[in-house]
């Protein structure tokens, strides 16, 4: 049987590894961190590790939540200003001009 400390240490790690780019590996620091701090609670036996595992857990869920409801109802926020003003000119039917660059020569 799986303690209560290691499903809640496993649980935080699987919150990191879902958080971050696909592209990306979970940075080695973070999940050593986690683990001495996992460890020094298991040796104290205090329960509220679990606790603060447990929130840690729900914090991760709903920063990559949050980032998803972003990126899908306001897709907007990731550009830059300029594309933002072209992008939202588009969506109500205007295309903005071509601006004059002066020539230096």
């Amino acid at each position: 049987m799986i303690s209560k400390h290691t499903s809640a240490y496993r649980g935080v790690l699987r919150e990191l590894r879902r958080s971050i780019e696909p592209s990306r590996k979970v940075n080695t620091s973070i999940v050593s961190h986690f683990r001495c701090v996992v460890q020094s609670y298991r040796e104290s036996k205090d329960p509220q590790i679990l606790v603060d595992l447990d929130n840690a857990t729900l914090l991760l869920r709903s920063q990559r939540e949050h980032k998803r409801l972003l990126e899908r109802y306001n897709p907007l926020f990731d550009l830059t200003a300029e594309e933002r003003i072209h992008a939202t000119a588009r969506r109500v039917g205007l295309d903005m001009p071509v601006l004059h660059k002066k020539d230096t020569s």
